[in-house]
This record gives C-alpha cells, sequence and structure tokens, in this order.
C-alpha cells in the first residue's frame, strides 16, 4: 500500500511531536539528530540566513520545513534555501518544488549511505547544490548534479566559486 502526503499530514496531527518525510510510499519517522548535529545545522542556518535575508536573495528553512517534491515525496532537509523568483511568499504548509540549497548534518544515527543517497533524491529533482556536514569526521561535502562532490577538510573554505 502506497500512502500518500494526506496520509502523511494526517499521522502529523495525530503525532506531533515526530518529524516525519514521506519516501517512495512510506512514512519515515525520523529520530531525533542529537545535540552536535543540531547545533551545527542551526549554524549552518543562522549564516545562510544572515547572508539571504538582507540581499533579499529568498528564502531559508530549518528540519521542520517539508518539500512536496516533483516525484511525489515530501522531504525536509536539516536546512534549505529557495531562491526569491521562484517562491515569492512562504506557503502554510509545504513548498511544491526542490529547494535550490539543502543541507544534511550526519547525526550519530545517521547512515551516512542513506544521507548521500537523500542528497542524490533531491538533485535528481532539481535541486542545485547538496550539502553534507560531518561532524564526526570535520569533512564537509558538496554535491552537484552529474558531477564528482567537492570534498572539504577542516580549514576549508565553503564560496560561491564552491556552490557554483
Amino acid at each position: 500500500m502506497s500512502l500518500t502526503v494526506e496520509d502523511l499530514e494526517k499521522m502529523q496531527q495525530q503525532y506531533p511531536d515526530y518529524r516525519m518525510e514521506l519516501v517512495k510510499g512510506n512514512i519515515i519517522v525520523m529520530s531525533p539528530s542529537g545535540y552536535e548535529s543540531d547545533e551545527v545545522a542551526a549554524a549552518m542556518i543562522s549564516q545562510l540566513a544572515n547572508w539571504v535575508r538582507p540581499r533579499k536573495l529568498g528564502r531559508v528553512t530549518a528540519s521542520s520545513a517539508g518539500f512536496r517534491l516533483p516525484n511525489s515525496d515530501l522531504r525536509a532537509p536539516d536546512a534549505s534555501f529557495v531562491l526569491a523568483e521562484r517562491l515569492r511568499r512562504s506557503p502554510k504548509s509545504f513548498a511544491q518544488l526542490a529547494p535550490d540549497l539543502t543541507v544534511e548534518v550526519k547525526s550519530p544515527s545517521d547512515n551516512l549511505e542513506e544521507v548521500r543517497a537523500k542528497i542524490q533524491e533531491f538533485l535528481a529533482v532539481g535541486t542545485r547544490v547538496g550539502i553534507l556536514i560531518n561532524p564526526d569526521k570535520r569533512i564537509v561535502e558538496v554535491y552537484y548534479s552529474g558531477r564528482e562532490a567537492v570534498i572539504l577538510r577542516d580549514g576549508a573554505r565553503l564560496n560561491r566559486q564552491i556552490l557554483g
């Protein structure tokens, strides 16, 4: 039985304290990320927002903002950015598009290959850049559709050239 976004919304109403995603017709309950990974995600959101908002470049969201993707999945990256011209107003519910940038922070309970696969799924439906932050290894992986990942190690700087 394949579930829908409407089924997910009903479950979310019944269990408001749980974060959920809809992936290939299955509802996935997301475990809490842990303090360190959430702190890293919050710092990334803060940096993005501090750059985006004064320049009115678009919208930055955290992990509770879901995206209804063109493949019918509903996914929620740890942080995301959407260009202003693609999303003029914040929707009341889920945005019906793929974000331009997604950021995932590996938490202790995450499987690294599953997180990479999630980023690839976003890229396949239109996301331009996917970033994976691995606090354990102190590595940042920057992904683009159809290109090799750029690996940044401790001390490297994430800049506009890397982001394409």
